[in-house]
């Protein structure tokens, strides 16, 4: 039997994979825990993912790890969350030396607590020689304050003389949002059975490839995420164009 893995053609690999990780809260729930023990299990699930990306050899991966939303969330729950994040940061910096993995963070992450803000720091500079897969968690981030926060720079640019509004187009203001480093992410992947976008990576999505699971993230494992690359690889992106003008394109390139 062809394990799913190897199924996948390395040839056509989404270059950015994004990831809303969904369900922490119903696994615990399901199973008569309080939540963040799914917040808890949900660690392996990032793991997994990872490693799985990793291998296939996926350039950029963003997951959605805590929304500026989040913050309504209980205290226990929020204090939680900082906890875990912290502490998986340390120990899973073995997995991301072992798999040559670069971390990146975007958000307003200066509103994280100043341990879980100095650890993400020293783990992004642990890896920053690293050259394989770029991992980069979204925390405090929601697509509406980073696209905000574009506005407001840009206006201070203009403001400053250094900008006039004609030369703001669309190459100006993605050079202004927080992912401004990174491709845009050509899949997106949300577990649970939710179809909902969660305010993430509004503009980045413009013409990204979605897939939805209902398998909650605790237990979302690498066979998971390589039947969404497969998925992926199965669907036809046209960017606006015709089939037959993407045939068309293809085959030139292939003379």
């Amino acid at each position: 039997m062809i394990e799913i893995k190897d199924q996948i053609d390395k040839k056509k690999l989404p270059g950015h994979v994004a990831v809303i990780m969904d369900g922490n809260g119903r696994w615990a729930k399901k199973r008569g825990f309080i939540r963040t023990i799914g917040h808890e299990k949900g660690v392996d699930a990032v793991r997994n993912t990872v490693e799985a990306a990793a291998e296939l050899g996926i350039r950029y991966l963003t997951m959605y790890a805590f929304s500026t939303e989040n913050w309504n969330r209980p205290k226990y729950e929020i204090d939680a969350l900082m906890g875990i994040l912290v502490n998986s940061l340390h120990k899973e910096m073995k997995t991301l030396m072992n798999n040559n993995v670069k971390l990146q963070a975007i958000g307003d992450l200066k509103s994280l607590p100043s341990k879980s803000y100095r650890e993400l720091m020293k783990s992004i500079a642990e890896t920053e020689k690293n050259t394989g897969l770029t991992l980069i968690l979204a925390l405090s981030y929601s697509s509406r304050w980073e696209l905000v926060e574009a506005a407001r720079s840009i206006a201070r640019k203009v403001e400053s003389k250094e900008l006039t509004p004609d030369q703001i187009d669309l190459s100006t203001f993605t050079s202004f949002l927080a992912t401004s480093a990174f491709p845009d992410p050509e899949l997106l992947i949300r577990t649970s059975g939710e179809y909902r976008i969660s305010n993430f990576l509004l503009w980045q999505i413009a013409y990204a490839e979605f897939y939805f699971t209902n398998t909650l993230w605790p237990d979302f494992g690498k066979d998971d995420f390589y039947k969404a690359i497969l998925d992926f690889q199965g669907r036809e992106r046209r960017f606006g164009l015709t089939s037959e003008q993407i045939n068309e394109f293809e085959g030139k390139l292939r003379k």
